[in-house]
C-alpha cells in the first residue's frame, strides 16, 4: 500500500490542503449544473457564485475543490403540467423497471436547449475571470494555466436537433463539443435505455437513418458522440459508423452494477479498441451492486468499479464523469469538495501519483484531443 504521507509529497500539497486540490485538479466528463442553475429559486448569480444554497457545484466550490473543468450538459427535462417525477422514489424498490418517458421534438425542446446554452455563456461573463467556454483542447490547457475552469458544451439526449441536422452548426458555433444521441427516452435518432434493475442494455433497436447522418456530421466537426444512455443496438451503430474513439462521459461496469445504464464487458472492449474512454460516474444507483440509490456507499465499492474499468479498458482509457446535480452521490463525496477525499482514499489503495494524475484530468484532455484531432 502507498504511504499516504509519500503521497501528498509527491504532489507538493502542504499540510491542510487536499491532495490533488491545489496541484493537479481534476477535469469531469459530465454534469447537470445548467439545468439546476436554469431551475433555481434564488437568484442565479448565488447559485453560480457561490451562496450555500445546495447542489453539488458552484464556482466557489469548484475552485476550492480543484475542478479545473469539464463537459456541462444541456438537458431538456420531459414536458409535464406538474412536478417532474421523482425518480429517487420510483427507483427505491428493486427491482424496477420505469416506463420511457415520450419522445420530444425539436421544436419543443429548442428553447430550453438555447436556454441553457445561454446560461453557459452568462457565467463566463459574469466571472470572466475565473469560467471560459472552451471549443477546443489548446483553449481548454489556455483556460486551466490562467486559472480559470474550463467549460465545456455538451448536449444530454439530441431532442433539440431536428432530423435535417441544420441547428446543429448553430450549437457548433456556440460551444457544443460531446453529444449524446440519447438521454432515456427515444429521440428522432435512436433508443435510449430505460431506466430498469436488473436489466441489461440490450433493449430495443438502433440508430434510426438520422441518427446515422448525426453520427457522421459528429465526427466531422469534432464533437464526440456520448454512448452513455445508448442502448446496445445504437451503441453498435456507432462503433461500426465512427471514426473517432468511443466515449461514455459518465456509466459504471455492468458487470459489478447490473443496471441498464452501466456497460457490459463486451461493450468495454469495443471502447478500449476505439482508443476511447469511460467516465466513472458517482451515482450511487449505478455504484451499489443492488442498485439502491443508498447514500452510505463505501469508497471499496467505488474503487471496485474503478479496478474493474481500468482492468477491462487500461489506465490510460478510464476518468470521471459524476453526474454532479443529476444523481444521489455517496455521502463519502458529499458534493465537488469531496472529490480529492476520493483521491486519498484510493492512494491509501495503492494507486500511484502518475495514475492518479491520468484518472483526474490527462485522459480526458489526451481523449478530447484524439476527437478533436
Amino acid at each position: 500500500m502507498m504511504d499516504y504521507h509519500k503521497v501528498r509529497s509527491t504532489f507538493g500539497v502542504t499540510k491542510g490542503q487536499d491532495l490533488l486540490s491545489a496541484s493537479i485538479g481534476f477535469f469531469d466528463g459530465h454534469n447537470d449544473f445548467l439545468l439546476r442553475l436554469m431551475r433555481a429559486a434564488t437568484p442565479r448569480e448565488v447559485t453560480w457564485l457561490g451562496g450555500g444554497c445546495g447542489g453539488h457545484l458552484d464556482l466557489a466550490r469548484m475552485k476550492k475543490a480543484g475542478f479545473i473543468g469539464g463537459l456541462f450538459a444541456i438537458f431538456v427535462p420531459t414536458a409535464s403540467s406538474g412536478s417532474p417525477p421523482d425518480f429517487k422514489a420510483l427507483m427505491a424498490q428493486q427491482p424496477f423497471a420505469l416506463p420511457m418517458p415520450p419522445e420530444m421534438d425539436a421544436r419543443t425542446a429548442q428553447p430550453t436547449a438555447l436556454a441553457m446554452a445561454g446560461l453557459m455563456h452568462w457565467m463566463a461573463r459574469v466571472a470572466p475571470n475565473d469560467f471560459a467556454v472552451c471549443r477546443s483542447v489548446p483553449e481548454i490547457r489556455s483556460a486551466i494555466d490562467s486559472d480559470r475552469i474550463a467549460g465545456v458544451m455538451h448536449m444530454e439526449g439530441a431532442e433539440p436537433i431536428a432530423p435535417d441536422l441544420d441547428v446543429l452548426y448553430l450549437f457548433h458555433e456556440m460551444g457544443l463539443r460531446s453529444l449524446g444521441p440519447v438521454w432515456s427516452r427515444p429521440t428522432a435518432f435512436g433508443h435510449g435505455v430505460p431506466m430498469a434493475f436488473p436489466g441489461t442494455p440490450d433493449t430495443g433497436p438502433g440508430l434510426t437513418g438520422a441518427g446515422k447522418d448525426l453520427v457522421r456530421l459528429c465526427n466531422s466537426l469534432g464533437i464526440l458522440v456520448d454512448l452513455s444512455h445508448m442502448n446496445e443496438a445504437g451503441f453498435n451503430d456507432v462503433a461500426a459508423i465512427s471514426d473517432a474513439p468511443l466515449v461514455a462521459t459518465h456509466s459504471n461496469a455492468h458487470a459489478l452494477c447490473p443496471s441498464t445504464r452501466n456497460l457490459t464487458d463486451r461493450q468495454l472492449s469495443i471502447i478500449r479498441e476505439s482508443g476511447g474512454m469511460v467516465g466513472l460516474n458517482f451515482s450511487t444507483f449505478y455504484l451499489n451492486a443492488n442498485g439502491t440509490s443508498n447514500p452510505n456507499t463505501e469508497w471499496d465499492t467505488i474503487a471496485r468499479h474503478l479496478d474493474y474499468l481500468i482492468a477491462k479498458l487500461g489506465e490510460d482509457h478510464v476518468g470521471l464523469g459524476s453526474d454532479f446535480d443529476g444523481c444521489v452521490v455517496p455521502d463519502l463525496i458529499g458534493d465537488v469538495t469531496g472529490v480529492p477525499r476520493m483521491f486519498e482514499a484510493l492512494a491509501e489503495r495503492g494507486y500511484e501519483d502518475s495514475l492518479l494524475r491520468k484518472l483526474a484530468r490527462e485522459n480526458w484532455l489526451a481523449c478530447l484531443d484524439r476527437i478533436q484531432r
